[in-house]
């Protein structure tokens, strides 16, 4: 039996090997050290900032940026209904209440017109709305253009999600730049990677450096241990940032190889009736991961059909984010809802999309699925 091709895996080699062994010789292998400042100063660069702070995940970074806007108790906070469970656990750490958001169907993304009304709601109803926290789904930046005048009508601060999205840009502007702050993610199946790791971008240097703070246990610059603030152990080691440096340097070539993927699934479904590709109609995303979305009145089958067929050649596939406010940890939230998530997690399916798979799993997968494809067609038309 064939190895299993996994949706997204590590791709390392030689040079992330190269910048981990001179690190580690260097004897910084705790969390500070000269990998970990240029790996900071690097993204910043990259993301178009003044500043970045590296963290242990995405989510950690999600927390302090929160923080960093003043979120907490009492407030409620805008998050897309499409996302990964993250987004909203960052929320109920801050001891706020997410309020959940539905999306434009075309891409996933949030839904910006959806946010206007509930901004407009909220308000109304006295709720105090700490942020809004879009999310750059599956590599696709948000209609920021939309978005961000809506944000400063209200007086709402901005906390973009930039998790997924490295690399991709909105009108020639980078993802991660949009918000105060930005959040961006480095686990293992990510744009890059860093085993684990996250980092908090923004031009804000005051939040930046409060961020640092936190995240280094709130300790105080004095020879013992003084603590005036609850803080978090969440900074990123000087190995693993440069194991991150390594992948920076390679991200446009991995961003390419993605891109090429995601074209030759284009190719294959185009004459497939009632399947399209989900978002990135721009061009301008990273293609972390791409998704399929299937009309089953047109296509005559399901998603789960084709899912269920690539698991039996051992491909793995996943349905896109099952909705947060149909999640049993978020039961009984509020919700601004027209029903496009539920569809796309219905009908949507995430295909293997990963820089480091060879040219024989990329035909493999592509393969099983025409096979699904035309036996489907077959039977469609007897």
């Amino acid at each position: 039996m064939n190895r299993t091709v996994h949706l997204s895996p590590p791709d390392v080699g030689p040079l992330e090997e190269s910048y981990l062994l001179a690190a580690l010789r260097s004897g910084w292998v705790a969390p500070v050290g000269p990998d970990l400042e240029a790996f900071e100063r690097e993204v910043a660069a990259r993301v178009g900032t003044r500043g970045a702070v590296a963290v242990s995940s995405g989510t950690a970074a999600l927390h302090l940026a929160l923080l960093g806007v003043g979120v907490g108790p009492g407030q409620v906070v805008l998050v897309p209904t499409l996302t990964f469970v993250a987004t909203a656990n960052a929320v109920a750490y801050t001891g706020a209440r997410p309020v959940f958001v539905d999306c434009d169907p075309r891409d996933g993304n949030v839904d910006v017109a959806l946010v206007a009304e509930a901004l407009h709601r909220l308000r109304a109803e006295n709720e105090r709305v700490g942020a809004v926290v879009p999310v750059d789904m599956f590599g696709a930046c948000v209609d920021y253009t939309a978005l961000l005048p809506v944000c400063a009508e209200a007086g709402v601060p901005v906390v973009e999600d930039a998790a997924e999205a490295l690399g991709a840009t909105h009108q020639g502007r980078p993802a991660g730049s949009f918000g105060r702050v930005g959040a961006l993610s480095f686990n293992g199946n990510k744009i890059i990677t860093t085993s684990g790791g996250g980092m908090l971008v923004s031009d804000d240097t005051a939040l930046l450096a409060h961020a640092r703070h936190l995240a280094t246990q709130a300790r105080e610059p004095v020879p013992h241990y003084e603590h005036r603030e609850t803080g978090y152990n969440y900074r990123l080691s000087n190995l693993l940032a440069a194991l991150g440096r390594a992948q920076l340097v390679r991200l446009d070539g991995m961003i390419a190889r993605r891109r090429v993927l995601r074209d030759r699934y284009a190719k294959l479904f185009a004459p497939v009736p009632g399947v399209r590709l989900l978002g990135d109609g721009e061009g301008t995303g990273n293609c972390w991961l791409t998704s399929i979305v299937v009309d089953p009145a047109q296509a005559g089958w399901r998603a789960a059909d084709l899912g269920a067929h690539l698991a039996g050649h051992g491909i793995e596939t996943r349905p896109v984010w099952k909705p947060m406010h149909l999640q049993p940890v978020f039961a009984g939230a509020r919700a601004f809802l027209t029903g496009a998530a539920e569809r796309l997690f219905a009908d949507g399916l995430t295909l293997p999309s990963g820089s480091a798979l060879d040219d024989t799993q990329v035909d493999r997968v592509l393969a099983a699925v025409e096979e699904f494809t035309t036996a489907r067609a077959g039977a469609t038309a007897a």
